[in-house]
């Protein structure tokens, strides 16, 4: 699965992933009200349009370079734990991608880059973070799962971390108290995999 991305489709999925995390600010704040400092939203939120305004310029990067430097505004731009843990994961991508060039099998960048983010975020799956849906979105994709079963299960994995305890970040201080919330970060990550999921389907159908 080589990658390859033209500057329109750069483009239109940093305007995608704007537009989802803007819908859905107040949901992720609210989820994050309940297990941690109630913020994730309006930090996704700054983060996503950072970026959206450097689009164009973003756009006209080669690939590679378009992803690591959008995971550079992300860590810059948005706080607490998930600035960093999207910024490793999106700077992962664009350095491996930048080494393979167009020879690069995506599912392959895509597991280096979210074991990357858990040795930065020191969690595993299961801890109740994105984790919990990156690493079944990666399964789905080494299958070569169809764009729309590769959203569902990244929904699926977001709505199952309300079954875990937290393990990691502020939530783990609530020990058992964290069970029967959805981590707002699996909740976003779930959100953005969708949307860029429908993006490709309508713009790039495979």
């Amino acid at each position: 699965m080589a990658v390859q991305a033209e500057p329109v489709l750069v483009a239109g999925l940093i305007e995608v992933c704007r537009a989802t995390i803007a819908a859905n600010s107040d949901h992720l704040c609210a989820l994050d009200r309940a297990i941690g400092d109630g913020d994730h939203g309006t930090n996704m939120r700054r983060g996503c349009e950072a970026v959206s305004a450097e689009g164009e310029s973003l756009s006209s990067l080669p690939f590679p370079d378009a992803v690591e430097k959008i995971g550079l505004t992300l860590v810059m731009n948005v706080g607490g734990a998930a600035g960093p843990l999207y910024g490793t994961l999106l700077m992962e991508i664009g350095r491996e991608l930048r080494k393979s060039e167009e020879t690069a099998d995506f599912p392959q960048v895509l597991k280096q880059a979210i074991d990357a983010v858990a040795r930065r975020g020191r969690a595993h799956a299961g801890d109740k973070t994105l984790l919990d849906v990156l690493y079944p979105v990666h399964a789905a994709l080494a299958k070569r799962s169809p764009l729309g079963d590769i959203a569902r299960k990244a929904e699926r994995s977001a709505d199952r971390t309300a079954a875990m305890k937290a393990m990691r970040g502020r939530a783990a201080y609530l020990g058992d108290r964290s069970i029967g919330h959805v981590d707002p970060g699996a909740s976003s990550c779930a959100l953005l995999t969708t949307a860029i999921c429908r993006y490709l389907g309508e713009h790039r159908p495979q």
